[in-house]
């Protein structure tokens, strides 16, 4: 394969801002709307490799930096010969930087203390002190060995205003640079394949600070960029509204990834028609988990798509008594490995049993719905379907 990372424009549709990317990896190709199942602890969540390719997962979120450093740690991880070798998954990855948890931890000052060069988080088991900066956070990314890394950032905040918005962007750019400068010296993971960088957009639910954000991450001139903060996937209505404000800066050939968005599949559907690429999220897995299907089709919308549920609220929820004795597939005509062998009686009772098989096969209908969605997006663009 080649050792480079590329995005290339393949086709745009005149609908919206929907489009295609090709891009290429050391690890293989990616053709977008592309979404990544997340394995933020070196595993997604009751699936096997195997199970993500069945359901066409191009690429995945593998091995968050922070929870990389607390467990299995950096050493581990080397020996094992990398993130790929270690998960068994030779496709694409992408992984994050910390910076969510420096944002999310931070709420406990016991846990987290963040100062202007990074985070000082206690290992919740040992107790000891992990210093994380945007130089250990990018090591840290060449021994996880990621096709795609983050900058660190901090994930803004919606509860502190603008004041607190404004602080995140700037301790964002600053470390920024140094993830950077870092990676520059050696783009490469410690297995040799190139890496490829991408900056976060910050700046909450303003829409200046936002415009200021992406000025300067651009000017960084990295290999792609990502949106990120709380706001984004949480509020997808604001998550739309951010994207207008930002995509009429954002050049054509560098992949755009929102971070958390894709609890729904419509919510992918949403983010392609404002111009985004890639996606990541627990959502779908997490809501496998607990007993929430999802179930709906993709019907044509004034030329484009919408995700449609004639019977409900576009999941059902497997534990109700109703599908007890009921022998069809979650989702009729679904391909995925689960509705092609199991009733929805079946899924009930394991699903009462908390039978751990029951996880597995529901997470990989989940996948496969959002998987579905991105194939019939690039379809729509491509111009193989009827609007």
């Amino acid at each position: 394969m080649l050792n480079a990372f590329k995005s290339e424009l393949i086709k745009k549709t005149s609908i919206n801002d929907a489009r295609i990317l090709k891009v290429t990896t050391p690890h293989g190709e990616i053709f977008t709307p592309a979404f990544m199942p997340v394995g933020t602890r070196a595993f997604v969540n009751q699936m096997t490799p195997e199970d993500l390719m069945r359901t066409n997962s191009q690429i995945i979120l593998g091995g968050n930096t922070y929870h990389m450093l607390v467990n299995p740690g950096v050493d581990i991880i080397r020996a094992a010969g990398g993130m790929h070798k270690m998960m068994g998954w030779h496709k694409p990855m992408l992984t994050d930087s910390g910076g969510f948890q420096v944002f999310s931890l931070s709420r406990n000052k016991k846990i987290c203390k963040i100062d202007a060069d990074g985070a000082h988080f206690k290992h919740p088991v040992t107790g000891q002190v992990i210093h994380l900066t945007p130089e250990s956070s990018i090591e840290t990314q060449k021994i996880i060995g990621a096709d795609i890394i983050m900058a660190f950032d901090e994930c803004t905040s919606e509860q502190g205003g603008r004041e607190a918005a404004l602080a995140a962007i700037e301790r964002t750019h600053r470390w920024l640079m140094v993830s950077k400068e870092v990676h520059e010296r050696a783009p490469y993971s410690e297995y040799g394949h190139r890496q490829a960088l991408f900056g976060i957009i910050q700046g909450g639910s303003f829409r200046d600070l936002r415009e200021k954000s992406t000025e300067f991450v651009l000017q960084a001139d990295l290999d792609g960029i990502a949106i990120g903060g709380e706001v984004i996937g949480f509020d997808m209505e604001k998550t739309r509204e951010v994207l207008d404000w930002v995509r009429p800066m954002l050049p054509e050939h560098m992949t755009r990834y929102t971070m958390g968005v894709g609890l729904n599949p419509q919510d992918l559907i949403d983010a392609v028609s404002k111009g985004v690429d890639i996606f990541d999220c627990v959502g779908p897995t997490r809501n496998a988990r607990h007993g929430a299907l999802y179930h709906g089709k993709c019907v044509s919308s004034d030329g484009w798509i919408k995700f449609v549920d004639e019977e409900g609220s576009g999941r059902i929820l497997i534990k109700k008594h109703i599908y007890a004795k009921d022998d069809a597939p979650i989702l009729q005509g679904c391909e995925c490995y689960t509705c092609q062998h199991f009733s929805r009686a079946y899924l009930h009772f394991l699903f009462k049993q908390k039978a751990s098989i029951y996880s597995q096969l529901a997470c990989i209908h989940n996948v496969h719905v959002m998987q579905n969605v991105c194939d019939a997006m690039r379809k729509i663009v491509l111009g193989e379907v009827s609007s």
